[in-house]
């Protein structure tokens, strides 16, 4: 499930440096949509593998757990990337990746925060997520990360644990909200901890964030090549909607993210995510509707 890229990053960043360029995200529906320039082309990549976050079902995930992974199975998603429920299988990762095997499904990733990843705790969380297969695990959210007096601590908090998840076969990452994309000195938090962090930190993107933060998704791809393993792709959760909350709908033009992502940023994974439910949708019905966005997105790009 996992893929190599098919060139290395130093010819794809001088391919791609001069000619990629994003509008902003403001009302007019050009701004809205960041678009490539029409001479853009693309060194080819191998595909990422497509997940789901499971926070976007999550009640379906509490009532029926192997039911909903069937679900997502049969709407044609690769993989889950795990939010703290794992159903029955609490205190049984075997169990679950064979589950999960059975249903043609592998482990994405795995949102978990800090405090899970402290002290001894980091132990027995490595070990699940080792017998579990899965390849990152993510802190989601903390709110040092967006402060001026804190946000260092973060990125030595991620430095520390990437050396200690590194014996289990294990990576971790951090996942941005607005907040983090919020300016600190010439950059962003974002950047700030990303540039004091090893390469080895995952930085999961997650644009529907990073647009409503009005900051350009592609230039943070760009500026940390081979690190955006993982990224999370939804509707912008705007203040005021400008399209509806479903990938395809959204008056996001999503293609020229995607290929910069898995072009530069090495994605492994795309990982969609739906936290809104629009027009009477049941969280199940939204995520088929942004799975059969993004693939004709996708398809159309090819």
């Amino acid at each position: 499930m996992i893929k190599q890229l098919a060139m290395p990053f130093a010819p794809l960043l001088a391919a791609l440096t001069m000619a990629l360029i994003l509008t902003g995200c403001g009302d007019s529906e050009t701004e809205t949509a960041p678009v490539a320039t029409a001479d853009v082309t693309y060194p080819d990549f191998d595909k990422p593998a497509i997940s789901i976050q499971l926070w976007s079902v999550k009640d379906d995930v509490k009532a029926d757990f192997v039911g909903t992974l069937q679900a997502l199975a049969n709407m044609g998603f690769d993989g889950v990337e795990f939010a703290g429920d794992f159903g029955p299988y609490q205190h049984n990762p075997t169990g679950l990746k064979a589950k999960l095997a059975e249903l043609g499904l592998a482990v994405s990733g795995a949102h978990v925060g800090f405090d899970a990843l402290r002290g001894d705790n980091l132990v027995a969380t490595a070990l699940f997520h080792q017998q579990l297969g899965t390849p990152y695990v993510i802190v989601p959210w903390d709110d040092r990360a967006f402060a001026a007096e804190t946000v260092d601590l973060v990125a030595q908090e991620l430095t520390a644990i990437a050396e200690r998840l590194a014996p289990y076969g294990l990576r971790v990452g951090y996942h941005n909200h607005a907040q983090e994309m919020a300016d600190f000195g010439d950059i962003t938090f974002w950047q700030h901890i990303a540039s004091n962090t090893p390469d080895s930190v995952v930085l999961q993107q997650d644009v529907g964030w990073t647009l409503v933060a009005e900051k350009d998704p592609v230039a943070m791809v760009k500026a940390y090549p081979g690190r955006t393993l993982t990224a999370h792709f939804k509707a912008p959760e705007y203040d005021t909607p400008k399209g509806t909350p479903i990938v395809g709908k959204d008056g996001i033009n999503w293609l020229p993210i995607y290929q910069a992502t898995a072009a530069i940023g090495g994605a492994q994974w795309i990982v969609l995510e739906q936290e809104q439910y629009p027009d009477g949708l049941t969280p199940l019905e939204a995520v088929a509707a942004t799975k059969q966005g993004f693939d004709a997105i996708i398809t159309a790009g090819n």
